[in-house]
């Protein structure tokens, strides 16, 4: 029979499975590993020192957070129809269902186009320095709203909507709202050719900085005691459910939802920061994993049950 102290080590994280675990991830190019829990950093580690690491589609939840605070002030209305919001950009002939196209589904991907646009490897290659037009002169082969496809193309309308909203740039926008509270200094974060921010990825924040971003969604959008981030975003982001294709997960806000009711903001190229409210923990792990494995399989089986 096992004694009491036996059997919680048999269900807690012990430092033998948190270094099991990073050592299963290393051979992906995981460079930190950390657990808060309860609030506090519970285990890390660092597999080269910490410095600030672009955070690819990471940035997207960023961006969504933004528009959170744009509602919340009135500026934006999930509603509102982007042929009203970007109108000098539009195509000749605007198209029945790009009039129909909402700031709801840009932040839902479900734009009614079939193909992603503005994605890594076709920024490399195309010759439009114009984003915007490029992007809302793609076709738009279905009704908005009626299915998932991941593209950079609604993230990146919805932040240059903000932008052009509220006078600022997204991460001057963000500074006093999000940046500073959480004790964050301005971070660099892509443009396109014209100088609109990339809200679609290209932020550069270091591991312990997104442990932060993540742990203000935990605690339902307080940080130090004080409402930082509004209820009203972070009830939207838990209630909305975008069914996926591969039904192995769904969507939501601009993060994807995950086993376990989590939220996850994640990036190409193995950045995570998964939030887990039934264990009231963030998971962040980041790195550079040109595989682009589901690092979070590793997450469920290794971590999870312990915490």
């Amino acid at each position: 029979m096992r004694t009491s102290s036996e059997e919680d080590e048999a269900d807690m994280l012990t430092q033998d499975r948190f270094d099991f675990f990073c050592r299963a991830v290393s051979q992906f190019g995981v460079d930190h590993v950390i657990i808060r829990q309860g609030g506090k950093e519970l285990a890390r580690h660092d597999f080269v020192p910490e410095i600030r690491q672009n955070q690819f589609s990471l940035s997207k939840s960023i961006t969504g957070t933004a528009v959170g605070f744009a509602l919340e002030e009135g500026l934006l209305h999930l509603d509102d129809f982007v042929t009203d919001l970007l109108a000098d950009y539009l195509p000749p002939q605007v198209e029945p269902n790009l009039k129909r196209l909402t700031l709801r589904h840009l932040l839902t991907m479900t734009l009614g186009q079939k193909k992603p646009y503005l994605m890594g490897d076709q920024r490399r290659t195309m010759k439009e320095n114009d984003y915007i037009r490029f992007a809302l002169s793609r076709p738009f082969e279905e009704e908005p709203g009626n299915s998932f496809l991941y593209s950079n193309a609604g993230p990146y309308l919805a932040g240059v909507i903000l932008e052009q909203k509220s006078g600022m740039r997204l991460p001057e926008y963000l500074l006093p709202r999000l940046f500073e509270p959480l004790g964050i200094p301005l971070p660099e974060w892509e443009c396109d050719p014209l100088g609109n921010t990339f809200g679609a990825g290209g932020i550069w924040l270091t591991s312990t900085e997104v442990s932060h971003f993540g742990q203000l969604y935990l605690d339902d959008g307080i940080w130090n005691g004080k409402q930082v981030l509004p209820k009203s975003w972070i009830r939207l982001v838990d209630r909305t459910v975008i069914p996926v294709p591969d039904g192995i997960r769904d969507y939501g806000m601009l993060f994807w939802r995950g086993r376990y009711d989590s939220i996850s903001a994640v990036g190409r190229f193995g950045q995570y920061c998964t939030i887990v409210k039934e264990k009231n923990a963030v998971i962040v792990l980041n790195g550079y994993d040109t595989g682009e494995n589901n690092l979070l399989e590793y997450v469920w089986t290794y971590l999870y049950p312990y915490l």
